[in-house]
């Protein structure tokens, strides 16, 4: 079932559209493209009852939605939550839909408006005032900027992998990697790692060959997710779509680190935002995450104010999710978010 794209505009959000919840017990499945802040943008509903608390999920990447692999992530979780899935501007089917052109620049705050109006959109349609918001890595950015932005649209924010600052994060990323290499005596690692020096960078391909280094250490103390997580559904899985979410993934990245280390992610300092926040503020990290160093994490959340919180720390996990990270974003929402909802 397609999503309704009916009636005109709600201030700066999203087009009205029709409400879908008979009752709170009607269960809903459905796909569409929603007109979003100017373009038809691809959200996905899944839920056991209509009645049960709504997760709005904010994809990292940027580039890299979880809608092709949301059955198999999240499987399960529809029968207690409705999980709403959005391919963000530049990714997915929403790229596939709107082809950027040559000039056309994303910025944090056009991405945070984008997920503004997604979910006010997500409130109409299933007629609940509020729901969780829940993001991971590139995510956990975006998600901050719309949780800071609207706290009102939200009973809570989770994040998981949460980027901190910029700077902060790939400094930190680069000495304990090179750390590592030296301690393994990997001299091919470390001589990779000489050669790009420290950073910040200039060239947008130097985050790149870290982030593979990144993956190698981290692989070597986590546990893989099961294989069937990044198979992607029928639906996403055609060479069409294959080819496209390729091609988004590029163009996401070169916008997420820009042509000359200028891109969105340089622009990324969560605590110069303010440390005040208006809703309840989670954080879910693995221990072995290099990217997201759960020390930068734990210095941020100590300096958060926020009407509840709560940190935790999954061992044998790492900045990409696994078995273990949603285990325990399960049991944060179950013992600590749910019972706030009442």
């Amino acid at each position: 079932m397609l999503l309704s794209c009916m009636g005109g505009a709600v201030a700066a959000d999203a087009a009205i559209p029709a409400p879908v919840c008979a009752s709170p017990a009607q269960s809903i499945r459905e796909q569409g493209y929603v007109p979003i802040n100017g373009i038809e943008q691809w959200i996905t509903i899944t839920g056991a009852r209509c009645g049960n608390p709504v997760i709005l999920v904010i994809h990292g990447g940027p580039g890299n939605p979880l809608s092709p692999f949301a059955d198999a992530m999240f499987q399960g979780w529809e029968q207690q939550y409705t999980l709403v899935q959005w391919d963000q501007r530049g990714a997915g089917r929403t790229y596939s839909k709107n082809r950027p052109l040559e000039n056309d620049t994303l910025t944090l705050e056009l991405m945070r408006d984008d997920g503004i109006a997604v979910a006010n959109h997500v409130r109409q349609r299933l007629g609940q005032e509020k729901m969780i918001l829940m993001g991971s890595s590139w995510g956990s950015i975006l998600g901050v900027y719309m949780a800071k932005a609207r706290p009102e649209l939200f009973h809570a924010y989770v994040g998981t992998a949460q980027v901190v600052d910029a700077r902060a994060n790939v400094a930190g990323m680069y000495r304990e990697v090179m750390a590592l290499a030296q301690a393994a005596r990997d001299s091919a690692t470390v001589d990779k790692l000489t050669a790009l020096g420290s950073p910040p960078w200039t060239d947008p391909r130097n985050f790149g060959i870290l982030r593979r280094f990144d993956r190698k250490y981290e692989a070597l103390s986590t546990d893989a997710p099961p294989k069937n997580w990044w198979l992607p559904a029928p639906l996403y899985a055609t060479p069409e779509a294959l080819a496209d979410a390729e091609a988004a993934d590029d163009y996401s990245y070169i916008q997420f680190m820009g042509m000359h280390g200028d891109g969105m992610f340089s622009k990324v300092n969560l605590p110069a935002m303010g440390t005040q926040f208006k809703l309840p503020v989670y954080f879910v990290m693995g221990t072995q995450d290099l990217l997201t160093s759960p020390v930068i994490a734990r210095q941020y959340y100590d300096s958060i104010s926020a009407p509840h919180k709560d940190f935790v720390l999954v061992p044998r996990a790492g900045h990409d999710p696994n078995q273990a990270v949603l285990d325990a974003q399960l049991t944060l929402l179950r013992d600590k978010v749910v019972p706030l909802l009442k």
